[in-house]
């Protein structure tokens, strides 16, 4: 649709016609109800649980390889143990006796604290093993939930794809018709006001969806459309019960 001069009423019909839309498109996100949001927090901790699993495996391989390097020292303890002992026979005098004495016994103390840390590695290891082990049990049960709330998900997508595409492209071709200033205006009172009505008809006397009466004069003046009032109390862009009706039976047929 090209742009145009418009008058007061083709901009209240273009308004109400982007609400409609907007209000349909508000119906089918709501016929989702939580499933996007229980998908994004399911892959949050899916994510939080990989990474925790990629943390612990990490201590682990830290670990293994500290014990490794226990063993080393073990196996050098061990070798300087049988050199020194070699050695120890071939003394000349006691005073080198007792100093290689002191390299065996300080070697020994060497083996005991490497076997002291392989032991302690070993019970943690173990432990964070178990840890592993009930967090891919919660791992597999949360994709598995995944699955199930993304096939929900994706099943209503499937149905709603083609008319939200169409809603879409209407909206497009409708906010054409408006002025950049009045459509801006249009989605801040949307964003600002309950259940994102900003336009809607007055009935009874009232705008919609609020209990404030509005003046007779100025209900005179809505249903000339000479002019775009907004409700005083709440905001929202007032149109007229009859011009409301018209755009909500076009709309409709739209819609189906």
């Amino acid at each position: 649709m090209a742009k145009k001069e418009l008058t007061a009423e083709d901009k209240l019909r273009a308004l109400y016609d982007l609400q409609l839309i907007d209000s349909r498109i508000d119906e089918i996100k709501n016929t989702r109800g939580e499933l996007p949001l229980e998908v994004e927090d399911l892959e949050d901790e899916i994510e939080g649980l990989n990474t925790r699993l990629t943390n612990f495996n990490n201590d682990i391989e830290n670990l293994e390889t500290s014990i490794k390097n226990r063993k080393n020292t073990i196996e050098e303890a061990k070798t300087a143990i049988k050199k020194y002992t070699t050695q120890q026979k071939n003394v000349r005098n006691n005073r080198e006796f007792d100093s290689i004495s002191k390299e065996i016994e300080f070697q020994e103390l060497e083996i005991e604290l490497a076997e002291k840390h392989i032991k302690e590695f070993s019970v943690k290891i173990e432990h964070k093993n178990v840890i592993i082990d009930g967090a891919k049990e919660k791992l597999k049960d949360k994709n598995s939930h995944l699955k199930h709330k993304k096939g929900e998900l994706d099943a209503i997508l499937a149905e709603t794809e083609k008319e939200e595409k169409m809603l879409g492209k209407k909206f497009a071709e409708y906010s054409e018709l408006i002025e950049e200033r009045l459509l801006n205006a249009y989605k801040r009172i949307r964003t600002n006001v309950k259940n994102g009505l900003a336009v809607v008809a007055v009935e009874r006397g009232a705008s919609g969806g609020s209990f404030f009466t509005i003046p007779p004069q100025q209900i005179v003046e809505i249903a000339t459309r000479k002019k775009i009032t907004t409700d005083e109390h709440s905001g929202r862009i007032l149109v007229d019960a009859q011009l409301a009706a018209e755009e909500k039976q076009k709309m409709e047929k739209l819609f189906s």
